[in-house]
């Protein structure tokens, strides 16, 4: 069975699309393309609908890139986040705390 992957792609309206499942297998790898990719950005617009599947460790990405943008002075929002992640995001508070937004 192939590894679960995911991968950030530039999008429509300036945003940054995630593609894939946000799992332990496949996060480490993300937050260090999108520190990358987001370091030079003031306003960075994330775009979930992409997203297949996503465990913990998916959200806890969100909450770490939350995090740098916060540290770094940068804004930071969520777009459509995949109904399987906000109900994660709901039964956890997080929901309060990150910066969702949808289409």
């Amino acid at each position: 069975m192939p590894e679960p992957s995911a991968s950030i792609q530039p999008g429509r309206d300036g945003r940054l699309e995630i593609h894939g499942e946000l799992s332990f297998a496949s996060v480490p790898a993300l937050w260090h393309e999108c520190r990358a990719q987001c370091a030079a950005g003031n306003a960075i617009d994330i775009d979930l609908g992409q997203v297949r599947r996503s465990d913990s460790a998916g959200l806890a990405l969100l909450v770490e890139w939350l995090r740098e943008t916060q540290r770094r002075g940068a804004s930071l929002r969520f777009f459509n986040m995949p109904a399987q992640m906000l109900e994660m995001a709901r039964a956890s508070g997080l929901e309060q705390i990150l910066p969702l937004h949808r289409d």
